[in-house]
């Protein structure tokens, strides 16, 4: 498979049906709405990953997550409106995109992880789930340090036998991100990669 271009986005339109969002990652594309509403299928010319193999996890890092216990899919609802909540800076995501990616929660393709400080949740994250690939999507925060914590708690579950070769996908690589170490590789390099994680095992916490 390949993509083309020295733009980050490369197509417009079509809908956001399970099979089309599933094709479009496994073609190393993901959807964000534009401001007149229309679908647009980004696949940036530099992307941003964290290597899952060999992660070796910062002191802030480690604090952050020895501050709160993981866990996988147990209030996705309240994960993806925290994420979307439209005061934030940046917000992108609108009802369809809620409306589509939960119902890809529903046939078991996109999952949460989660930050808990005791019954409260803390912070967390949301992505699609195939084979080999985790593509992140968006994260949020109620309490200090309880995405870092959500983002090394993924980066757990995706340790595994087959952990040289998944792909865990930012998109870009933030300030914030990058303090977590990621790099941007380029699109070809990232096609490339997907196109073989794809044929992986999903991770235990997902399968």
């Amino acid at each position: 498979m390949s993509v083309a271009g020295d733009s980050d986005v490369v197509a417009g339109g079509a809908d956001l049906a399970p099979g089309t969002v599933l094709a479009a990652y496994r073609r190393g594309l993901f959807p964000m709405p534009d401001r007149r509403a229309s679908v647009l299928w980004w696949s940036p010319v530099e992307r941003g990953v964290i290597e899952v193999a060999g992660y070796r996890p910062t002191r802030t890092v480690r604090r952050a997550r020895a501050k709160f216990e993981i866990r996988v899919n147990t209030a996705f609802d309240a994960v993806i409106r925290a994420c979307a909540d439209p005061r934030r800076t940046g917000a992108w995501i609108d009802r369809d995109i809620i409306a589509s990616y939960t119902e890809l929660h529903r046939l078991g393709w996109v999952h949460s992880v989660e930050a808990w400080d005791g019954d409260q949740l803390a912070g967390g994250l949301y992505g699609v789930a195939i084979g080999g690939l985790f593509a992140g999507e968006s994260m949020f925060h109620h309490r200090t340090d309880g995405s870092k914590a959500a983002v090394a708690g993924l980066i757990e579950l995706l340790d595994d036998e087959y952990a040289e070769q998944r792909v865990f996908d930012i998109q870009w690589v933030t300030d914030h991100l990058a303090t977590m170490g990621a790099i941007a590789i380029p699109r070809a390099d990232y096609v490339r990669r997907v196109d073989a994680a794809l044929a992986l095992p999903l991770p235990r916490a997902f399968s």
